[in-house]
């Protein structure tokens, strides 16, 4: 009885590290789903704008929880979360711009939905300095 009470607490063991195991596993691939994209590639942020950030975004995919890192020499511009009038318009709100981040390497984590953000120094959003983003809903695992 002693015998069988031992290899039933080693198998509960065994069972245990396993289920332990298979869930940090599944853990990690879904944190591990979400990525951070280099907008504008290796050319980053930059003014004039070459291309349009739109035709950049519109060849990945993108996910809630994704980061958009942008990358720019500090001081040069800055970055600023918009809503669709905005993005428009070129125009930022006092509450949108107190929340502009100008380090020169910036992530933002995105959200599902579209995303638009544009530099809001003069002539440099309406010189094609901004960017729309469309996020789908992460996969769940």
């Amino acid at each position: 009885m002693g015998a069988m009470k031992a290899s039933v607490s080693g198998n509960l063991a065994v069972i245990s590290f396993y289920l332990l195991i298979i869930g940090f596993s599944s853990i990690s691939v879904h944190v591990d789903a979400l990525r951070n994209h280099i907008v504008g590639g290796d050319r980053g942020w930059r003014f004039p704008a070459k291309s349009s950030y739109n035709i950049w975004a519109l060849h990945r995919s993108f996910v809630a929880g994704d980061t958009l890192h942008f990358k720019y020499s500090r001081g040069a511009h800055d970055i600023v979360r918009v809503d669709a009038a905005g993005y428009r318009k070129c125009k930022v709100s006092a509450k949108e711009s107190a929340k502009a981040v100008s380090s020169g390497s910036d992530k933002i984590r995105l959200k599902k939905g579209i995303n638009y953000f544009i530099c809001s120094l003069p002539g440099h959003c309406a010189a094609g300095m901004k960017i729309k983003v469309h996020v789908k809903k992460q996969k769940s695992h």
